[in-house]
């Protein structure tokens, strides 16, 4: 049976839509070396299986043995969105996860790799949270796990840099899961797995655009996780500062405190608002103000990022609508425009990235911090099926 028709078949959960010329559009990444770090290697990334909402008999299909996943990298807080607001960045994780069989009685369960960014840090044990995302995808849809399988992640998301890395491993294992236990989901699937996912991870920030794609803004209410899309205006761009040192998201949260003034829940609120409607008006001289935060980023610059509010104010002023810490740190993004239009505006936009981008790398050298600067755009898609194969 074609391989497209079986996607859809038990791919109507995901209802991840990608336009077909989908590698041809892409605009490439450019790096820029801090003169004390490695680039990060990004290379063009294949084009995605669409993956509609066809239904139809699969009882007489093989099973399937293996399934290649792409989750991308995402920007969570946004300054004052805590917990709530984040967006997809087009930088991406692949992961294959293969079922063997006819293994040894000794084999392990599962048998995980890694290449690429965090290979050397991150876990191989049950531990791992795309054999986590696996197994909870199984437990959801009542099948027994497999006996013996096989993953390997081609990492390009920085890991524990604030870029979302660990919602990539939950979502990745949670639809390769999905697919390979063969079981037919709900028609919104999606929503399915945002469930699972942020019930893991136990926020939306992040799992959200790494599954809708785009900038979702989310809640939990009435026992559930909803998640809403806000339209962003075209040619944004976004100028990262990803520090070399790590930035584990449970020491973060550690240092904010438990409760808060109401002046500061005011000042929150009114500019989490405000960040909303910049983006969806286009009005991006609001963003400066709009991405302001009193809730954790002064506590989390004073105690463990010293370089957050210099490179803020670097950045501003080499002329970047907004900058704020991705995540829970330590990477810093700025965001800019102007990749839209005609050539002179075009240009007059990769000038403002390079100068804003300058700033930072400029910000970073003087305090003696190293790193590299990367500069990519938000993603629109989601996570997705790039390749399967049948037993």
């Amino acid at each position: 049976m074609d391989a497209k028709i079986w996607i859809a078949q038990i791919s109507v959960a995901f209802c991840v839509t990608y336009t077909v010329n989908y590698a041809k559009k892409r605009i490439a990444r450019r790096r820029i070396k801090h003169s004390t770090t490695r680039t990060l290697h990004i290379p063009s990334i294949p084009s995605v299986t669409p993956i509609t909402s066809a239904q139809k008999d699969d009882s007489n299909s093989a099973p399937l043995q293996s399934v290649t996943v792409r989750v991308p990298a995402t920007t969570a807080n946004m300054g004052p969105g805590f917990d709530t607001i984040g967006m997809a960045l087009d930088i991406w994780n692949e992961i294959k996860v293969e079922i063997l069989r006819n293994c040894s009685a000794n084999t392990p369960q599962f048998q995980l790799s890694h290449e690429g960014e965090g290979a050397e840090e991150l876990p191989t044990n049950d531990s791992n949270l795309i054999i986590v995302g696996f197994r909870a995808a199984y437990k959801a849809v009542d099948t027994p796990l497999p006996s013996h399988v096989r993953i390997h992640s081609k990492n390009l998301i920085p890991f524990a840099r604030g870029l979302g890395s660990s919602s990539a491993g939950i979502v990745g294992g949670l639809l390769a899961g999905l697919a390979l236990s063969g079981k037919r989901l709900p028609v919104r699937g999606q929503e399915t797995l945002l469930q699972l996912a942020s019930e893991i991870e136990g926020h939306p920030d992040n799992v959200a655009p790494a599954i809708y794609g785009g900038l979702q803004l989310g809640i939990f209410a009435e026992n559930r996780w909803y998640s809403s899309r806000v339209q962003i205006p075209d040619g944004l761009q976004c100028v990262m500062f990803i520090p070399d040192t790590t930035g584990p998201t449970s020491i973060a949260r550690a240092i904010l405190p438990g409760t808060v003034e109401r002046q500061q829940a005011v000042f929150n609120i009114g500019r989490a608002a405000l960040l909303v409607n910049a983006f969806r008006s286009g009005n991006l001289d609001e963003l400066k103000y709009a991405t302001q935060d009193s809730l954790h980023q002064p506590q989390r610059g004073e105690t463990q990022y010293p370089h957050l509010d210099p490179m803020i104010q670097a950045a501003l002023s080499a002329g970047a609508h907004c900058c704020f810490l991705s995540g829970a740190g330590p990477t810093v993004l700025a965001i800019t425009s102007g990749r839209s239009g005609d050539i002179f505006t075009q240009k007059l936009g990769e000038r403002q990235e390079r100068q804003v981008a300058d700033a930072m790398r400029g910000i970073a050298a003087s305090m003696n911090i190293s790193g590299c600067v990367v500069i990519t755009n938000p993603e629109h898609n989601g996570a997705g099926i790039s390749d399967l194969v049948r037993a």
